[in-house]
């Protein structure tokens, strides 16, 4: 006798798996925001970082050659990353750097759409060969010594990024 139906159980075994491989498939909707800021912030740090290594900005005919090292400037709940060329202390035209995949500049990036309340005020260049700078006033002087700590600050919880000395290594932490 040939059947031409599904049996009753058979049916609610197949919704039983497929319920159980769609909650097991289902991403999760829980953003941590917090993590997010954190990690573009480190990845515009390592591009920096890059950016210096790639361009280097040694001029002999410029005593103060060593303020257009590429740099990362935190202030408030944002940061800029740019090569300050003509020593003025500030983001002009032309000296932000671009983002790679959306070709916007780097610039005045606001981490309060991440819920950012804090960020550590920082500034922090790298040179030719992507050793990190906290002092910018001075050619070797300012090589930073102690790791670079940035921390990031939301309601959620905080994220710190550590920059080594001497490798310029890149860490994000979530204490």
């Amino acid at each position: 006798m040939k059947r031409l139906a599904f049996t009753m159980m058979e049916l609610i075994f197949v919704i039983i798996v497929i319920g159980l491989l769609a909650a097991l498939a289902m991403p999760s909707f829980n953003r941590d925001t917090v993590g997010e800021a954190a990690e573009q912030l480190a990845n515009h740090i390592r591009y920096a970082q890059h950016l210096a290594i790639v361009d280097d900005v040694y001029d002999d005919a410029n005593v103060n050659w060593f303020a257009n090292r590429w740099k990362l400037v935190t202030a408030g709940t944002s940061y800029s990353v740019y090569t300050d060329q003509n020593n003025n202390g500030a983001v002009d035209a032309g000296e932000a750097a671009k983002d790679p995949l959306t070709k916007a500049d780097i610039s005045a990036i606001n981490l309060s759409k991440f819920g950012v309340t804090a960020l550590t005020a920082t500034t922090l260049a790298f040179d030719n060969l992507g050793r990190p700078y906290t002092n910018l006033n001075s050619i070797y002087g300012g090589l930073a010594t102690a790791n670079v700590t940035i921390t990031i600050t939301a309601p959620e919880g905080t994220a710190t990024i550590t920059v080594r000395p001497e490798t310029g290594y890149v860490s994000v932490s979530y204490p």
